[in-house]
């Protein structure tokens, strides 16, 4: 955390309101220049179970710094202008509990608008996060968008560790971590409940920090499904509209041709995009061995072309955005 005077206070006061009192806080002080450092001091010398460690190498260096201090088996992410509900760490430790061949495990969020954004965006996003509940669903939406709010995940430390921590890159850290977990076969899973009020705030890193921009998260999910699918497969792409053609070029410039489109505007039907044919549903099935791509943006759009390629008999088929 870095200057986050103004919103401390409600985050420490949520920790200390866990049910589940056994339990230990590591905030990293990455060099505030506000009364933060203050703030952490008297929240320490009150709370024996708050340690605070100096960062100072940016977001990426002080999980790390955490994750190489965290002495529990669990390890809850939380931001410093986060609210977690009282009952957040006892659900999700008794899940995980429960579950032992879980490794990742969210919750549902809220939106605290901060500032009277209203921001139109945060909200479908989490509108749809919430929606992904089991692995399956977590898994099979990866490619359209990050599935977990990071400050409302807890995972295990051994399963952390195992994957190297947190990546320093000029990308997004968290989208990165759940795309390397899922490599390596974690499992995910997000509980129903409301467990964190996550604040949107004007100075939010995925505002301010070219890392998080959407080209950083677009180069992921191609370097990703490149990665998944074999080199000698053909790619199928749902949708010849703007994310279509943005996968395509993305696909090609990594030697991934696109073999098709699939469209069911028949105007477009019939047309060539990017040196590849657009055919409409019914022709769809006819590319034995290739990968189909579902290239749309809307929910509703994906559940039906999902749909279309079940009752065709496709297998293989991966959601992106």
């Amino acid at each position: 955390m870095r200057d986050a005077a103004s919103t401390l206070p409600a985050c420490l006061d949520s920790l200390r309101a866990q049910t589940f009192a056994d339990h230990e806080v590591i905030a990293v002080d990455d060099g505030s220049r506000d009364a933060s450092t203050d703030i952490l001091a008297r929240a320490a010398a009150a709370d024996p179970r708050l340690r605070v460690i100096a960062g100072g190498g940016g977001l990426v260096a002080a999980l790390n710094a955490a994750l190489r201090a965290a002495a529990g088996d669990l390890l809850a992410r939380m931001d410093a202008d986060d609210v977690a509900r009282p009952e957040r760490l006892a659900l999700q430790v008794a899940a995980l509990d429960k579950a032992p061949a879980l490794d990742v495990l969210g919750c549902r969020v809220a939106v605290l608008d901060d500032g009277g954004l209203g921001n139109a965006g945060m909200r479908s996003y989490v509108e749809w996060s919430n929606t992904l509940l089991t692995h399956e669903a977590i898994a099979a939406d990866m490619l359209v968008e990050s599935p977990l709010v990071h400050p409302s995940v807890m995972m295990r430390a051994a399963a952390l560790r195992a994957l190297g921590g947190y990546r320093a890159f000029e990308g997004p850290e968290d989208y990165d971590l759940w795309l390397r977990a899922l490599r390596a076969g974690l499992r995910f899973g997000k509980l129903p409940d409301v467990l964190l009020h996550w604040r949107d705030a004007p100075s939010r890193l995925s505002r301010t920090d070219a890392r998080y921009a959407p080209e950083r998260f677009f180069d992921l999910k191609v370097e990703a499904f490149v990665r998944s699918a074999p080199s000698g497969d053909g790619v199928v792409l749902w949708g010849a509209g703007p994310i279509g053609k943005s996968w395509a070029r993305g696909l090609a410039a990594r030697g991934r041709p696109v073999r098709a489109f699939v469209e069911v505007d028949p105007r477009k039907i019939g047309q060539t995009v990017h040196g590849a044919p657009v055919v409409g549903m019914d022709a769809a099935g006819g590319y034995p061995g290739c990968v189909h791509v579902a290239a749309v943006g809307l929910p509703d759009a994906r559940r039906r072309i999902r749909a279309a390629a079940a009752a065709l008999g496709i297998e293989r088929l991966v959601a992106v955005a």
